[in-house]
């Protein structure tokens, strides 16, 4: 895992992996655009065990309900189908990657991207962000970091990654660059800057 960051020039790409999660960060010198993206891995054993669980379960109480072997048959082909549609009823609603696009000039685009195809777009322009913040959530179970954006005429923070959960140092290099986007000057703590 790599941790010192390095600049982005000209279309070169800058990638690290985590164990969830792939960041890729590729820039433009001319500071046209920044487009810095968090891809999901796929977790394919996941879905298996939801198939095979499924499958299992269905198996067993056709079974005990069923005489006739014929019936059985017939049943567990239709119980295959099933559980088929079941995972990939799960799987169409993943989500498989989060972008943010900086464009100086015009705004930031925030993109999400699902298993299914579906890309989900929200365009923010520039005139309209007055800060990027990194906030600390607290729940019962867990405690995560989250980047968000305070946006004009808007009482809510404005999410930048609505599905995902990046770590800390990815959320830091995309706040500095939201930062100089938006030629706003915070100061930076002595650990960040």
């Amino acid at each position: 895992m790599e941790t010192e960051e390095k600049p982005v020039l000209n279309g070169e790409k800058h990638v690290v992996d985590y164990p969830r999660y792939t960041y890729e960060c590729e820039g433009h010198i001319q500071a046209l655009a920044s487009v810095h993206r968090i891809i999901v891995k796929q977790r394919k054993g996941r879905f298996f065990k939801i198939f095979w669980l499924t499958l299992m379960l269905c198996s067993f109480l056709l079974i005990f309900n069923s005489i006739f072997v014929s019936q059985v048959i017939n049943g567990l082909e239709c119980i295959f189908l099933l559980s088929t549609l079941i995972v990939r009823m799960f799987q169409k609603n993943e989500v498989t990657e989060e972008a943010v696009i900086l464009m100086p000039m015009l705004g930031v685009q925030l993109e999400t991207s699902y298993h299914s195809g579906k890309v989900m777009r929200r365009f923010l322009p520039m005139q309209k962000i007055l800060a990027a913040v990194i906030n600390e959530a607290v729940t019962p179970t867990t405690c995560y970091f989250y980047l968000a954006l305070l946006v004009r005429e808007k009482s809510e923070l404005t999410l930048v990654f609505q599905e995902v959960r990046p770590p800390l140092d990815v959320l830091i290099s995309i706040w500095k660059a939201l930062n100089d986007a938006t030629n706003f000057q915070p100061n930076y703590p002595a650990s960040i800057g």
